[in-house]
Formats: structure tokens, sequence, C-alpha cells
């Protein structure tokens, strides 16, 4: 597989449940309301503890810097991150664990901090900006990295991608606990004209259907409160549980032919920062080596990894090996 650098400088941003309607609005206008200014990087993804934003420069400066008002329920993370997009030739990538060898663990070992999104049609991996000298000179003598200029795709060369290039400390695994909670989830699409047909009932999901016991972030092995919405350069991708499923009409969202269903593995007893290295390659690194596929979602304060249903049991007991083996 190939790797593109996209144009897109990304911010990361956490907003408390508890002061969302200071943002609702603006979030929607960004949605629904501005088709030509749309940012065309736009992900929120909805957990327990929070919501996390990752937005593109120009729709975090049109949106935080001029519209949000700025409190104590808004988090920004301080670096500015930068996209690679996995090309995958027109095949279904199959989430993190394809990439877990060859771009993952080599990145880990070079102490380089990554996010992981993926999507219903790809896998993306934001890396610091500061960090691209690093992450080109990791990847590159692999891998091929091509950026688009004038509408077409051009390869870096090494010279090209390793400019300004310092020295790194070794890296040192820290191994989290993890937890699977009870829910069944979906991996979907949706075509983006039919993005305003399901609006009323997305804006429900999203931000006025939460209960009580749902916005407890307490919950471990009970109903898990998790759904994840991208609108990227045009392609839409969602991830919800079976149940949110039931809301949605079915001849609109749009899943695999094999409609399979996925569990959850989410990584980390206390929130996980931005710094540290080796998050993601300590859940692909045993899936991959299991031939076990996972989508793989970073947030503000977790990451979590969906593996099929049917490997649930299979994956537990990996990654419950992989502490036995390190202790």
């Amino acid at each position: 597989m190939d790797l593109q650098l996209l144009e897109h400088r990304v911010r990361v941003t956490s907003i408390d449940k508890s002061g969302l309607w200071f943002y609702t609005h603006p979030i929607v206008k960004l949605l629904f309301l501005r088709h030509r200014t749309r940012c065309k990087f736009f992900s929120l993804t909805e957990t327990p503890e929070d919501y996390t934003l990752m937005l593109d420069e120009e729709g975090f400066a049109d949106l935080y810097l001029a519209e949000l008002p700025q409190s104590d329920f808004l988090h920004v993370a301080e670096n500015t991150w930068r996209v690679l997009n996995v090309l995958s030739n027109g095949i279904q990538t199959g989430g993190v664990t394809k990439i877990a060898k060859s771009v993952i663990a080599p990145l880990a070992e070079h102490n380089v901090s990554v996010l992981m999104l993926s999507t219903y049609q790809t896998d993306y991996i934001l890396v610091r900006e500061d960090d691209l000298p690093i992450v080109f000179q990791t990847l590159v003598g692999e891998l091929t990295i091509y950026k688009e200029e004038n509408g077409e795709l051009v390869r870096l060369s090494l010279g090209e991608a390793t400019n300004g290039l310092k020295t790194r400390s070794l890296f040192h695994l820290t191994l989290h606990p993890v937890q699977s909670p009870a829910n069944r989830f979906c991996i979907l699409t949706l075509d983006r004209d039919n993005l305003q047909s399901i609006s009323t009932i997305l804006l429900d999901v999203l931000f006025y259907s939460q209960t009580s016991h749902e916005d407890s972030a307490s919950q471990s092995c009970e109903s898990f409160r998790f759904f994840a919405f991208s609108l990227i350069d045009g392609y839409i991708s969602i991830v919800m549980d079976t149940e949110t499923q039931k809301k949605f009409p079915t001849d609109l969202l749009l899943t695999s032919s094999s409609r399979e269903l996925w569990c959850m593995v989410r990584i980390g007893g206390q929130p996980l920062g931005f710094d540290e290295c080796g998050i993601v390659a300590q859940i692909a690194g045993p899936l991959a080596t299991a031939d076990i596929s996972a989508y793989y979602v970073s947030t503000f304060n977790f990451d979590h990894a969906l593996v099929p249903e049917e490997d649930i049991d299979s994956v537990i007991k990996l990654l419950h090996e992989r502490e036995e083996n390190k202790s």
C-alpha cells in the first residue's frame, strides 16, 4: 500500500458533554448550512466522557476563533496534525492491522506519536506536523508517499521528505489496560446527497438523545455510548451500535456486502494524552500477527479498536497474553 500526504492541517479538540450546548449550533452550521465553505476534514466522535472534534484549519478558524465562545468546556490539543491517507488501489483496506508492520510499528520505534481514524472508505494516520521529517525518513524507504500538486499525485523524494530532520530518543512501550463493552457496532457509509435526508435523526442522536446512564463515564462492560461521524473530502463514514442504527432508514445507510458486526476494544484506563508513542502499535501488532482485521478510532482521551464480532474472544485472549508476557 502507498500513502498520500493530504493538504489538510488538522486541529484536534474535545468538548465536555456538560458544555455541548455552547457548540451545537456552530457544528450544525458547519455540517448542513455552509455548503461552499464547509471544511474538507470533519470528524466528530462521541464517547461517554466527551466529544472529540477533528477539523482542518479552515474549519477550526471559521468556527472556533470567530464564533464559538471560549470556555472551560473546550480543550484544544497544542499541535497541528498532518494526515496520511492509506491508498489501497480501490480495495477496502481492512483497517489498521493491514498497516501495522509497514507503518504503525516503524513510526512507534522512531518515537512518533500517531492518531488513527479508520473510516468506511480508508484509514487516516495523523501525525504532528513537526514530526513529518522523521515520518518520511522512516517510511519512504519501504513505501511510496505521494502529495498532490496541481491536481496530480507527485511522489515525494527522500531528500525533500527529510528536510529538517531531528534526532529522537529511544522508544519505550507502555502497556495500557483494555476493556470491551457489550455493544455490537456497524461501520456504515452514506451518499453525501442523502445527508440532508437523515439530518434530523443525526442531530437527535448526536446532541439530544442522551440519557443519564449513557452519560456516565464509568461504563465498562455495559452498553457503551459511542458514535463516530466523519465527512472527509466528500466521503461520509459512520460508526454506531446496532440499537442506534434502528433509528435510521435502512435504505439510505450502506454497509459492506457481508453486513458484519463489530465489537470494541477500548484502550486506556486513564486519559492517554498525545505525547506517548506505541499506543496503536500495541493493539495493531498482535492483531496483525493473528490476521484479525481492526478499525481504529483515536479520540482526545482514549483509543478504540473495532474487531469482527466472531474474533472478540480471540482478541481479548491475545491482549491478555500480551500483558502477561510483558510482566
